[in-house]
């Protein structure tokens, strides 16, 4: 074939294999000829390139090689050994996704990264039928040769319906001799065992499933997202990553000599406004599930344990942050671990020879963040906790809340007693102790039995009052609207949790919502704030004619 500037010749191999050789010259081509036909008795084609720069044509499948026609001419060949998966694309289209090859990829200004063939329903090469379209009996020939050039190899083991969450679905996964498969609805991922760098068995604490994860080098991808590790989550890890590990030789990294305060193999944390789980590993850290992100030791530059929501959150917190620097200057910061579990990675951390910034900050640093974590004082006030219980008392009404006072002074934000039970949120210290007993002094007190404490301040008690039935019902704030949406979503998908905990993931996720997040919820408070003002002006006429002597001005 004559391409630009030279001539090509292309030898096939009974193997499937092919060769392609350039840079001839014209007057090489007769010498060329009557030297293979004199020595394999074989008469080279002549083939035409298409330089009509047409995008229809036919398809033609030599062994490993795809050439593309256009009539009698060739307009393209690729190698199916360079293809990495092939998917289909709706019901017409196939789609070809090729190899990143690192090395050449550093040389060369382009390289090939997809290719895709539309293929309507009247072509008559590939003819479909009634379960298979035209374009789904290319996808099955060109599978054929990406499987290693026939269907006859079948899967030493294959296990179906595995939950993988990245890339997210559900798959049929095969395990062949020297690769294997993922078979989705839409996507069909083909790695080489040569591609597996490390497999990972790590066990969720307190949970029958186990994370498995194979990672890759290079990645696979789907679309424009590169995926580095596959994270497979299921009850038969065990037999499937010994299966994996057989077959490819690849090693496998189990649970490091780390446990948590509840003795398991990981922290809660979250990182990039998404919940997981933190792995300190023997030579690295792994978070999981989403972003799956591997943090080995040697990239480490150091690490700095920070007070949780650093700036505006007290000392006294019952969470702190992990911040990760590496040598190239990116940072990992996993948020929300457990004051508890401190001690426990202070410990691991050390023993790697990791260095700790703010190791002696206990004295060089205003809050002292190490002094605060080290502490086991737990009857400190749960920051995160009290808010949330704050928002419920202060905007938020239920069947138990106080009764309405017709007051001119009322700002309508109501006391709430509910955690004089004995909660971490309980209220410490007697400026607190004191203005909630005036607080109390000045209002209707909860239809709750409540231990009676002496007034200081005052040398008489206010007599109490009955909840007027026709009172009308405060506002409910944002944050609760929010808390009824989200909270039955929470519990089952985490039915392990306390109503607490709870109560602490909602917080955490309020924080974290935008301003266009809230705005529907907003709405709904602004809705009921005009309810509540409507009923309330109703109310105090009403009182105002049945006089004042009920105590109501």
């Amino acid at each position: 074939m004559r391409i630009p500037k030279s001539y090509q010749l292309s030898v096939g191999t009974r193997e499937g294999l092919s060769y392609r050789f350039f840079g001839f010259r014209e007057q090489d081509v007769s010498s060329l000829t009557n030297f293979i036909q004199k020595s394999t008795g074989i008469t080279p084609e002549e083939k035409q390139l298409s330089i009509s720069g047409h995008n229809w044509g036919g398809i033609a499948i030599n062994g490993n090689v795809l050439c593309f026609n256009v009539g009698s001419k060739e307009a393209f060949e690729v190698s199916l050994a360079d293809v990495s998966q092939s998917q289909m694309q709706g019901k017409t289209d196939v789609v070809l996704e090729f190899h990143v090859d690192d090395t050449t990829g550093a040389n060369e200004k382009d390289s090939l990264m997809d290719l895709s063939f539309h293929v309507p329903t009247s072509n008559t090469q590939f003819v479909g039928d009634e379960h298979r379209t035209s374009a789904q009996m290319l996808w099955q020939a060109i599978s054929v040769q990406i499987d290693g050039g026939g269907s006859s190899e079948t899967a030493v083991a294959t296990f179906d319906g595995i939950a993988i969450l990245t890339p997210r679905g559900r798959y049929s996964v095969e395990l062949h001799q020297s690769f294997l498969r993922l078979q989705g609805q839409a996507n069909d991922f083909k790695i080489q065992y040569s591609s597996i760098l490390r497999l990972f068995v790590l066990p969720k604490s307190h949970n029958p499933h186990t994370f498995v994860v194979i990672t890759l080098d290079p990645p696979i991808r789907k679309g424009q997202t590169l995926y580095p590790h596959i994270v497979i989550q299921g009850l038969i890890h065990e037999v499937f990553s010994m299966v994996l590990r057989g077959l490819s030789g690849a090693k496998m990294t189990r649970p490091s000599t780390f446990r948590s305060c509840q003795d398991g193999y990981a922290v809660k944390s979250s990182l990039k406004a998404e919940d997981g789980l933190l792995y300190p590993l023997e030579k690295g850290f792994f978070f999981l599930p989403k972003p799956p992100t591997l943090i080995p030791h040697e990239e480490i530059e150091y690490v700095e344990f920070e007070r949780h929501g650093a700036g505006g959150a007290s000392i006294s917190s019952h969470y702190f942050d992990l911040l990760i620097k590496l040598k190239n200057d990116q940072e990992h910061l996993f948020r929300n671990i457990q004051r508890n579990e401190y001690h426990n990675l202070f410990n691991f951390i050390s023993g790697k020879h990791i260095k700790i910034l703010n190791l002696g900050d206990g004295q060089g640093r205003a809050g002292g963040v190490t002094a605060v974590l080290q502490s086991t004082d737990d009857d400190s006030v749960d920051p995160h906790l009290e808010r949330i219980k704050n928002q419920a008392g202060n905007e938020e009404s239920d069947e138990e809340d106080e009764d309405f006072v017709a007051d001119k002074d009322d700002s309508g934000s109501p006391t709430d007693d509910s955690d004089e039970d004995g909660s971490d949120a309980s209220l410490s210290g007697g400026e607190k102790e004191s203005s909630k007993k005036e607080a109390s002094s000045s209002k209707p007190p909860v239809k709750k039995k409540q231990k009676s404490v002496p007034d200081e301040g005052s040398q008489k008690k206010k007599p109490k009052k009955k909840k007027d039935p026709n009172a009308p019902k405060r506002a409910i704030a944002p944050f609760m609207y929010f808390s009824k949406a989200e909270r039955a979503n929470i519990k089952s998908s985490n039915p392990e949790l306390a109503t607490t905990e709870i109560a602490k993931k909602l917080g955490e996720r309020w924080q974290k919502m935008s301003a266009e997040e809230r705005q529907p919820y907003i709405e709904q408070s602004q809705v009921d704030k005009q309810r509540y003002a409507e009923e309330s002006a109703a109310y105090r006429g009403a009182t105002t004619q049945q006089g004042s002597g009920d105590g109501s001005e």
